[in-house]
């Protein structure tokens, strides 16, 4: 059985608690203090850190953390993020806390970025960072428009089912731009009207689905002609774009927007 508690961090961030009968795990630890106060109200003991990349925002606790005891810190080969003491690539898997993970590198937003995958007994679950968000996208810091886009198409492919536990509240921003992206998609505005509901009440908009962002998430979908027309309409192309021009696009609109 796993629970995933959402900690609050700074002024959008979230870092995710994991806790199975094998243990606790904490994936992002951007500020070791929500981490701190919840287990000292839980009695629990971490063991365990997941890193998707080494952006400050998602790292800055992990020093203090450690500190108190020796834990397992997985993240990227490559990163330049020296707190990692069990590095993973492509295809690497893992257990922990009895939980299955396999590794995507999901590189766009940083160089060094990876995704956690599990299966899950049929309950997916996928903690993505910052390359996929809620009804967005990371944007491309150090990799290129290209690297983001496949690594988006790595994670469309997965089952959509699967919850999506990224790092951000950036939900009602980026379906205030889908929207004039992909004005006329009927799943967006209700998906739009849910968020800003769930916002007023003090609730959290993620975890998203595959399946929802598969609807409403306009970088996942590039291939849709009626975000191509828009696109060539918005850059006054003279023919239509393909998927990875329409990527491009959508995300340097996003960008000055």
């Amino acid at each position: 059985m796993i629970k995933i508690t959402t900690l609050n961090a700074f002024t959008d961030n979230y870092i995710w608690l994991v806790t199975t009968n094998e243990g606790l795990l904490v994936v992002d630890p951007g500020d070791s203090k929500p981490v701190e106060d919840f287990l000292e109200k839980s009695n629990e003991v971490l063991s365990d850190i997941l890193i998707t990349h080494h952006h400050f925002d998602h790292t800055g606790g992990v020093e203090k953390l450690n500190s108190q005891s020796l834990l397992n810190v997985y993240g990227p080969t490559g990163s330049i993020f020296t707190g990692i003491n069990r590095k993973l690539k492509e295809g690497d898997s893992i257990n922990v806390i009895g939980i299955d993970f396999s590794i995507i590198e999901v590189p766009g937003h940083t160089l060094d970025h990876i995704a956690y995958y599990s299966e899950n007994e049929g309950e997916p679950i996928l903690f993505c960072g910052d390359t996929l968000f809620a009804g967005g996208c990371g944007r491309v810091f150090e990799g290129t428009y290209e690297q983001m886009h496949n690594s988006l198409n790595k994670l469309k492919i997965l089952p959509e089912n699967t919850k999506v536990y990224c790092g951000h509240e950036y939900t009602l921003s980026n379906l205030r731009f889908a929207l004039e992206v992909d004005a006329e998609n009927i799943f967006l505005k209700d998906r739009y009207d849910e968020c800003v509901n769930l916002r007023d009440n003090d609730q959290a908009t993620v975890p998203s689905s595959l399946e929802i962002e598969l609807k409403t998430n306009p970088f996942l979908r590039c291939d849709n002609r009626i975000i191509q027309e828009n696109i060539m309409q918005k850059f006054n192309l003279n023919a239509m774009p393909v998927e990875k021009e329409t990527f491009k696009a959508t995300r340097e609109w996003k960008d000055n927007a």
